[in-house]
């Protein structure tokens, strides 16, 4: 299989500026009533690019006319990719991949293509993962020969996100949503093979291709009109319970860090793994995606919740060598068996293996907005609160490391957030959950932060990360 979109893959040239991200506890979703006839109700093919949030299961384009007619093409409970559809109160077709799809650190190419007027039933229905066609099935029972998919077809309802019946919520990210109607396309239509990295799947600019009656294209690039239909067809969606703070710049051409729940212990992550509040008596640490050896990185937190009135929340770093250790206790202590430096501010201080570090930091509060700011080029971290640098820290000091706290050159770390037995914050790696009072990009016009990043650093994705990391 071709290499996905992950933590470490350069951008392409096509660029995706914009997409949106699912909350599966928002009831979160675009529909549109099919009212004309599409081009072909027996051929269309689907595509989209995703990043998995919540690993549940989640339907991505779905119908639901009632129990007896119905349609489906997302994520199975098993994390298996399907496509389920039922007429007359029994199953008509159920297209199950045998690969589970559980990384949520990534952007898969998704493909479907529906083509019932095949002689030959497993052609009428393929799946193309990040340019490949699936060949292996855990189970397949292929449409009858000339049978209308419900999602191309008239008088029917489409959903983005949701089964059709405000179920099987979808968490996660989306971006470049195409339906071509009347056609069975493979997967270069819409991407296409890395000159320079052959095995890198990267997106087509897939505006010029015909869409046909029923088609549309969503590129999510107006938020306040995120449904709109680029296709020329006019078939535009309705949003429902999306705001203007769920357009993201994390896409399939630049991935940015988000919470990692397969390194999740005691703590809950939601809103596209942004938000982190953790259920533990203990401290615990949720951990990053994205890990760096080099370059410079800000990050940001609001607290959210406290616990009794007391803030027990903070973020941190560590060698990523003691992440699974690191999760299980809190960054800024040193679990036996760990093997780097862990360095972390919380309870109004900062600590390094286990050590407090002299200085003033600030007293943290309910609504403030925790800063850390990694210089890996010269291995020194620097925390701030609401915009003032705390030791008199200064981030743009180099070598000379003013106010900050110095760790081991030459490993790779990774940022994350530190809580406990209750508290809630939610991290901005470059992709705030709420709104900002004043939005600040990195130098390269990446990333949407409170406070602007100090000159020099950047937020964490993979544009940046390719350039600097």
């Amino acid at each position: 299989m071709a290499t996905i979109l992950g933590a470490n893959t350069l951008s392409s040239a096509y660029d995706v500026a914009n997409g949106v991200r699912f909350e599966d506890g928002d009831n979160a979703k675009m529909s549109r009533s099919i009212s004309g006839s599409p081009t072909d109700p027996e051929k269309y093919t689907f595509s989209c690019w995703i990043k998995r949030g919540n690993l549940t299961e989640g339907v991505i384009l779905g119908e639901y006319a009632n129990a007896n007619f119905r349609a489906k093409f997302g994520f199975d409970s098993n994390h298996k990719l399907e496509y389920y559809q039922v007429n007359d109160g029994s199953a008509s077709a159920s297209v199950v991949t045998t690969q589970v799809f559980r990384d949520t650190t990534a952007w898969y190419h998704l493909v479907l293509a529906y083509d019932s007027s095949q002689g030959t039933a497993a052609n009428r229905v393929k799946f193309y993962v990040n340019g490949t066609v699936v060949s292996s099935y855990s189970g397949t029972s292929y449409p009858a020969q000339d049978l209308d998919s419900r999602l191309n077809q008239a008088s029917q309802t489409l959903v983005i996100g949701q089964d059709g019946n405000d179920g099987k919520d979808f968490d996660g990210y989306m971006c470049e949503l195409v339906l071509i109607d009347g056609q069975a396309l493979d997967a270069t239509s819409f991407g296409q093979f890395d000159s320079d990295t052959p095995t890198t799947w990267k997106p087509k600019d897939p505006s010029s291709l015909t869409f046909g009656d029923d088609g549309f294209y969503l590129d999510f690039e107006d938020s306040g009109d995120l449904d709109d239909d680029e296709s020329g067809q006019g078939n535009d969606f309705t949003a429902a319970n999306l705001a203007a703070t769920d357009q993201v710049t994390d896409t399939c051409t630049n991935n940015f860090c988000v919470f990692n729940p397969l390194v999740a212990q005691s703590h809950v992550f939601s809103e596209g793994n942004l938000k982190y509040t953790s259920s533990s008596s203990d401290w615990d640490s949720g951990i990053g995606s994205i890990g760096f050896s080099a370059g410079k990185w800000y990050v940001e937190q609001k607290i959210t919740a406290v616990v009794g009135g007391i803030v027990r929340s903070g973020l941190g770093m560590c060698d990523a060598r003691d992440i699974a250790l690191i999760a299980e206790n809190e960054f800024g202590y040193q679990p036996s068996g760990t093997l780097g430096d862990s360095i972390g501010y919380n309870d109004n201080a900062v600590h390094k293996n286990d050590s407090s570090q002299s200085g003033s930091w600030g007293d943290q509060d309910n609504g403030d907005v925790v800063q850390m700011a990694v210089d890996a080029d010269n291995s020194a971290v620097y925390f701030g609160l609401n915009g003032t640098w705390g030791n008199s820290g200064d981030p743009t000091s180099g070598a000379s490391k003013t106010g900050g706290v110095t760790f081991t050159a030459g490993q790779t770390y990774i940022t994350g957030a530190i809580g406990y037995g209750g508290s809630a914050v939610e991290q901005n790696w470059g992709n705030p959950v709420s709104a900002l009072s004043s939005g600040n990009a990195d130098a390269n016009g990446y990333g949407n932060f409170e406070y602007a990043p100090p000159t020099g650093y950047y937020a964490l994705c993979t544009k940046n990360l390719a350039e600097y990391g």
